[in-house]
C-alpha cells in the first residue's frame, strides 16, 4: 500500500523521526513463487506485479510462465486460498499436466516459505518507505526482490524458516 509499515527508528534525542505520507489506498498485488532444483538445489525467486486484486487466471498465467521458464514438470505448493483452488482446478481441466499440486494445510502460513519472502519485503526491505505513487512503490518492491534473488542465503533461509528441508 502506499501507507508506510511504520518501524522502529532512531533520531536525535528529543526529535523523534516523523514520516509524511499520503492517506491514499492505493496498492499493489504480488504474485510470487520460490522454486527449488531437485538435483542442483538451486533456488530461485519469481513474481509478478499488478495493479488489481489477483484472480485464477492471473494464477493461471503466472504458473504457466514459471513452468515455461523452468522447462520442466513443477510441484506446485500451494495454499488453500480460493483463488489458488480454482486456478489449480483449471489448469487440471485444461489438461496441464505437467502441474503435480501439493496443498498446505489450512491455516499453516508458518509453512509456507513464501510468506516469510513477504514478510521480509515489507518489514525488511520497506519499512518506513514512504512512495510517491504506485510505480513508485513497483519499483521498489522489483529493486527489493532483485536484492533478494541475488542472496542465495537469504532464500534457503525462507525454506529453513519454515522448518523444510532443502
Amino acid at each position: 500500500m502506499l501507507q508506510p509499515l511504520v518501524r522502529r527508528s532512531w533520531g536525535p534525542a528529543g526529535c523523534p523521526p516523523v514520516l509524511y505520507c499520503w492517506d491514499r489506498h492505493d496498492r499493489l498485488s504480488v504474485i510470487g513463487a520460490l522454486s527449488l532444483s531437485a538435483r542442483r538445489r538451486r533456488i530461485g525467486l519469481y513474481f509478478a506485479v499488478q495493479e488489481c486484486n489477483v484472480t485464477a487466471q492471473d494464477v493461471q498465467r503466472f504458473l504457466r510462465q514459471l513452468r515455461r521458464h523452468l522447462r520442466r514438470d513443477v510441484i506446485v505448493v500451494l495454499d488453500r486460498w480460493g483463488v489458488h483452488r480454482t486456478a489449480a482446478r483449471a489448469l487440471w481441466a485444461d489438461g496441464a499436466n505437467r502441474f503435480w499440486f501439493e496443498w498446505l494445510p489450512p491455516y499453516a502460513p508458518d509453512l509456507n516459505p513464501v510468506e516469510t519472502l513477504w514478510g521480509h519485503t515489507k518489514h525488511d526491505d520497506l519499512a518506513n518507505y514512504i512512495p510517491d505513487d504506485v510505480r513508485d512503490l513497483q519499483w521498489a518492491l522489483e529493486s527489493s526482490f532483485a536484492q533478494t534473488r541475488q542472496r542465495p542465503g537469504l532464500l534457503r533461509s525462507f525454506y529453513h524458516a519454515a522448518e523444510l528441508d532443502i
